[in-house]
């Protein structure tokens, strides 16, 4: 005769992992114990889901706007004259024509697409290094969950950037270490290298160390000093790009 009790040999029911929003304000607040429950359930369209819908909202929005596009107009003839090209004047009118008539939402295709390829393509290279060099034991879901759950903060950024881009006119970083340069020209090597080093990217780098580590078990400065060479190095190729 069953009693309703439950068997003492019964398996214990796993925890459930935290939600969405949970996880996306712990990555900002508390990134250990939330890294540690993304290892444990390893989710990756919820938060990509989220990150996109902020980067193509917010760029949306910025794009929508005159002034939005006045900036990005000034961007992109900036972008294409620090290679050493000169735009001739129909050019210079087809990019115009290009960017004024342009809906918003197209030009907010690329924030969009950068945040989906961006951690698949991070999280492959990651993946690659660490289990197939290093031979750290971890799933690509899992390493993917981690970069997607790192993305919080550059959709913060985004946030935070777009706002004061409308306020200043400019597309200029606000939160690079160019702006401690002010007494430089702006096209001089130090302060476009200066230009690359953002604190949110910083801040990411150092959230997504945090992430592998507690993947991995691993202690977090190495594998931060490991990624911000990568990314110190990134940037200075670029720069010397340009520059040459």
């Amino acid at each position: 005769m069953t009693t309703g009790t439950p068997s003492a040999t019964a398996p214990p029911i796993a925890p459930r992992g935290k939600g969405l929003a949970a996880r996306a304000l712990g990555v900002i607040v508390s990134p250990y114990p939330t890294y540690a429950d993304v290892a444990a359930h390893p989710t990756v369209l919820a938060v990509l889901a989220l990150v996109l819908v902020v980067s193509v909202g917010a760029a949306t929005l910025f794009f929508s706007t005159a002034r939005g596009r006045d900036i990005l107009l000034d961007q992109a003839v900036l972008s294409v004259e620090s290679f050493g090209v000169h735009l001739s004047d129909e050019v210079y009118a087809q990019i115009e024509d290009g960017i004024r008539n342009a809906p918003g939402w197209r030009q907010a295709i690329y924030p969009g697409a950068a945040s989906v390829v961006g951690p698949v393509l991070i999280s492959g290279i990651l993946f690659g290094v660490f289990r197939a060099i290093l031979a750290y034991d971890a799933t690509f879901k899992q390493v993917l969950s981690v970069v997607s759950h790192s993305y919080v903060v550059v959709a913060l950024q985004l946030l935070i950037s777009y706002p004061v881009f409308y306020l200043k006119q400019s597309m200029a970083s606000p939160t690079s270490l160019a702006v401690f340069l002010p007494f430089l020209d702006d096209t001089s090597f130090l302060v476009r290298l200066f230009g690359v080093i953002d604190l949110f990217w910083l801040w990411w780098v150092a959230n997504l160390s945090i992430g592998l580590s507690v993947l991995f078990r691993k202690r977090t400065r190495p594998i931060f000093t490991g990624l911000l060479v990568v990314y110190l190095v990134i940037g200075s190729a670029w720069v010397s790009l340009v520059a040459g």
